[in-house]
C-alpha cells in the first residue's frame, strides 16, 4: 500500500511538471513572438518592466522562462540590466498570483479543459491553434495532478514515517529551507514545489510555520534556476541572473529567522491552509519587490565588477545567436542554429582561404593561425550541436526534425573540413617548410588551381545550405565528377614530371599528392550538403554503379 501511495505521489508531481511545461510551450508557440516583443517594449522603464514581468509569468506559468527570455535580451544588449532585473522581480510576483488562482477550488475543471483541449489539438492545423490547445491541455493536467496529489497526500496522513519527517523539518527550519531550495532546483519550477507544499498543508501534514520555511526555500531555489539556465550565456545575461539570485535568495535568507512568527500571523489571518501557503508566497515576492526594485541599477553595477564585460571577447568561438529562450519553439530555435551554422561556415571558409598562403610559403606563423582558428571552429561546432540536441527535446514536426538533421550534418562536415586543414594540410605545409623543399612552378600552379576550385565549392556549398535551391544542389552534386577528372589530370601531369626526372617534383611528390588527396576529402564533405535536398526530392540514386545484365558461366551457375 505504501509503495502504491508513493508512486501515486511521484506520478502526480511528474504530471504537474508536464502540465506546467505544456502551458509554457503552448504559450510560447502560440504567442511567443508577441510576448517577447511586448517584454522588449515595456522594458524601457522600471515599473513598466516590472508589470510586464508579472503579466508574462502569469501567461507562461513560469518565472524561470521569463527570466531566460529577458536574460537573453540583456545578453544581446536589447534591454538594460536594471530593466531586465525588474522584469524578473515582476515574474516572481506573477507566478505567486498563478499559485493564488490554483489554490482556489477549481480542480474539478480539469475534465472540462481536457475535453476541450484534446479535440482542439487533434483538429488544429495552424501553429497558433495548436499552441492554444497545448496551453488548455496543460492547465487541465495541472488541475488533474493537483487532484491526484491531494488524494495521495491524504493517504499519507496516517503514516508514522511521514509524521516523523515532518516533525523533524518543523523543528529545523534551516533544514526545511534547504530542502525546499534543493527540490525546487531539481524540479526546475518554484510554482510546482509551492503547489506541492500547498497540497501538504491542505491535508494537515505541514503546519503554518513549516509551510513558510518551505516557501522561502522554494523562492531561493527558483532564483537559482535562471543562473543555471543562463550559465553559458554572455556576461550581461549572467549578471542579471546573479543579481536576481542576490535579491530573491538574499530576501529569503533574511526572512528565515522569522518563519515561525510569520507563520503564526498568517494562520491567524488565513485559517485555510492552502490560502495561507499561497499568501505566504505572494507576500514574500511583494517583500522582495519592495526591497529590490529601488536598487536594481545599483545591484547590477555591483555585479559588473564581479562579471566584467571584458569576458565577452575572451572566446573567439563563442556563439552569438544560440538564444536559450526559444528552445521550446523549434522553428525559432532551428533558425538560430542556422544563423550560427552560417557563421561557422564563414569561419571555415576563411580558414580554407588562408590555408593557401600557408601551403605556398610554409610560414609557421600562418600555420599556427590556422590551428588556432580550428580550435574556435571546434568550440562553435560543439555549441551548435548541443543547442540542437536541447531544441530536439521539444515536440518537433517531421519537417523540423529533418531540418535539424540537415544542420547537424552540415556543421559536422564543416568541423571535419577544419580538422583536415589543421591536422593534415598544415602538417604537410609545416613538413615542407622544415625540410626546405620547394614545389616546381607547374606543381605549385596545379595545387593553386585545385585549391581555387575547392574555394568555389565552399561558396556554392554555403549557398545551397542557406537557400536549399534544387538547381544549386544539382550543380554542387555534379561537381563531384568534375573534381574526379581534375584530380586524375593533376596526377597524370605530376607523374609526367616524375618521368622527366624533375628534382623539385621528386622531392615533393608525397607532399604534393597528399595535399591533392586532402583537398579532395574537403570537397567530399562540402558537397554532402546537397544529399538531403536531392534525396527529399527523389533525385538521388541509391548507387552510382551502372546496372547491367550479368552473364553467369556454367561453373558460377
Amino acid at each position: 500500500m505504501g509503495s502504491e501511495i508513493l508512486l501515486l505521489l511521484l506520478g502526480s508531481v511528474a504530471l504537474l511538471l508536464w502540465g506546467v511545461r505544456m502551458v509554457k510551450t503552448g504559450m510560447l508557440r502560440a504567442w511567443g513572438t508577441q510576448l517577447r516583443r511586448g517584454l522588449g517594449s515595456v522594458s524601457r522603464r522600471r515599473m513598466r518592466a516590472f508589470g510586464g514581468g508579472v503579466v508574462a509569468a502569469i501567461a507562461l506559468q513560469s518565472s524561470t522562462a521569463v527570466a531566460v527570455i529577458i536574460g537573453s535580451f540583456a545578453g544581446q544588449g536589447l534591454v538594460s540590466n536594471g530593466a531586465a532585473l525588474a522584469v524578473m522581480l515582476g515574474a516572481d510576483l506573477g507566478t505567486s498570483f498563478a499559485a493564488q488562482i490554483l489554490s482556489m477550488d477549481v480542480k474539478w475543471l480539469w475534465s472540462v479543459l481536457l475535453a476541450a483541449g484534446v479535440p482542439l489539438f487533434l483538429t488544429a492545423t495552424g501553429e497558433r491553434r495548436k499552441g492554444t490547445a497545448r496551453l488548455v491541455i496543460g492547465i487541465g493536467l495541472i488541475l488533474l495532478a493537483l487532484s491526484q496529489m491531494d488524494h495521495a497526500i491524504a493517504l499519507l496522513r496516517g503514516s508514522p514515517v511521514m509524521a516523523m519527517i515532518m516533525e523533524t523539518l518543523a523543528a529545523e527550519k534551516l533544514l526545511a529551507f534547504l530542502l525546499g531550495a534543493l527540490l525546487t532546483v531539481l524540479l526546475h519550477s518554484s510554482l510546482a514545489f509551492v503547489l506541492l507544499t500547498l497540497s501538504l498543508a491542505a491535508t494537515g501534514l505541514v503546519g503554518p510555520e513549516l509551510a513558510v520555511a518551505l516557501v522561502l526555500g522554494a523562492n531561493a531555489g527558483g532564483a537559482a534556476a535562471p543562473v543555471l539556465s543562463l550559465n553559458h550565456s554572455g556576461p550581461a545575461a549572467r549578471r542579471v541572473a546573479w543579481a536576481h539570485l542576490l535579491v530573491r535568495g538574499g530576501t529569503a535568507l533574511l526572512l528565515i529567522p522569522f518563519a515561525w512568527p510569520v507563520g503564526e500571523a498568517l494562520h491567524a489571518l488565513f485559517p485555510n491552509p492552502a490560502t495561507l501557503v499561497a499568501m505566504a508566497h505572494t507576500g514574500f515576492n511583494i517583500c522582495g519587490s519592495i526591497l529590490g526594485l529601488p536598487f536594481v541599477e545599483s545591484i547590477c553595477r555591483l555585479l559588473e565588477r564581479w562579471i566584467p564585460e571584458a569576458e565577452l571577447s575572451a572566446d573567439a568561438g563563442a556563439p552569438r545567436h544560440l538564444d536559450p529562450s526559444v528552445l521550446d519553439a523549434p522553428v525559432e530555435a532551428l533558425a538560430c542554429a542556422t544563423r550560427e551554422a552560417i557563421i561557422l561556415g564563414e569561419r571555415v571558409s576563411a580558414m580554407l582561404g588562408d590555408s593557401w598562403a600557408a601551403i605556398e610559403t610554409g610560414d609557421p606563423a600562418r600555420i599556427r593561425a590556422i590551428e588556432q582558428a580550428d580550435d574556435g571552429v571546434d568550440r562553435l561546432h560543439e555549441a551548435i550541436k548541443l543547442y540542437i540536441v536541447q531544441a530536439s527535446r521539444a515536440e518537433m514536426e517531421e519537417r523540423e526534425s529533418a531540418r535539424a538533421v540537415e544542420i547537424l550534418g552540415f556543421i559536422m562536415n564543416l568541423e571535419h573540413v577544419g580538422d583536415i586543414l589543421d591536422k593534415s594540410l598544415m602538417e604537410l605545409a609545416a613538413k615542407r617548410g622544415r625540410l626546405g623543399l620547394a614545389f616546381s612552378e607547374e606543381g605549385l600552379a596545379e595545387l593553386h588551381a585545385f585549391h581555387a576550385r575547392i574555394m568555389e565549392t565552399m561558396r556554392l556549398s554555403l549557398n545551397v545550405f542557406v537557400t536549399r535551391d534544387m538547381g544549386l544542389a544539382r550543380r554542387l552534386f555534379a561537381d563531384k565528377s568534375g573534381l574526379r577528372a581534375a584530380e586524375r589530370d593533376a596526377a597524370q601531369l605530376h607523374f609526367a614530371r616524375l618521368r622527366e626526372g624533375r628534382a623539385e617534383s621528386l622531392e615533393t611528390s608525397a607532399i604534393h599528392l597528399d595535399m591533392i588527396r586532402d583537398l579532395k576529402r574537403i570537397h567530399g564533405h562540402l558537397t554532402s550538403v546537397a544529399y538531403p535536398i536531392l534525396e527529399a526530392a527523389g533525385e538521388l540514386a541509391e548507387s552510382r554503379l551502372r546496372e547491367r545484365d550479368v552473364q553467369l558461366t556454367p561453373a558460377q551457375a
